[in-house]
């Protein structure tokens, strides 16, 4: 019988293939433009997106819960999925959870504070369409989250160059 970890690392796996495999069909040059990585982000937060409306809308269209309450949970939610989603099947990352889980909060509080708040209540308040509001702060949180979750969350270890020695040359 297989592990749980063993089957994660296979479905990971074949994720990242399908993902390369997609890029490197892609026309217009776009095949050496955008990384595997990205097109993985963007399917595993396309689908927390989803989750993350889908909750806004019963918390606030359902059991009425103010804007602010039902924008948090359901980010919270989202965003712990997202994490635990990208560091399994988009980055393979194998480094210690602790730290870059703790990486990930300073992340997700100053998207939160930026891009949720500021710009997604910010249009709410002006009398944008809360589901409106919160689709055009996706769009700015995409962008600023992927990167930092490519070089900064999940970034991988620099191996240092090997010194050249009198004998290597």
């Amino acid at each position: 019988m297989h592990e749980l970890s063993e089957t994660a690392d296979t479905i990971a796996d074949r994720f990242t293939r399908w993902c390369e495999s997609v890029v490197h069909r892609m026309p217009f040059g776009l095949n050496r433009l955008v990384p595997p990585t990205f097109l993985g982000f963007a399917l595993i937060n396309s689908g927390t997106f989803a989750a993350d409306l889908a909750l806004l809308t019963v918390l606030h269209g359902w059991f009425e819960l103010p804007v602010w309450s039902s924008v948090t949970v359901a980010y919270v939610c989202a965003f712990g999925l997202s994490f635990v989603l990208n560091r399994t099947f988009n980055f393979h990352s194998h480094a210690p959870v602790g730290r870059q889980a703790a990486v990930y909060v300073v992340v997700v509080v100053v998207n939160y504070l930026a891009f949720i708040l500021g710009i997604g209540s910010g249009l709410t308040a002006l009398g944008v369409e809360y589901h409106v509001s919160r689709l055009l702060a996706g769009a700015c949180e995409a962008v600023y989250m992927y990167s930092a979750m490519r070089w900064v969350v999940f970034r991988r270890a620099v191996e240092p160059e090997p010194e050249l020695t009198p004998d290597a040359m």
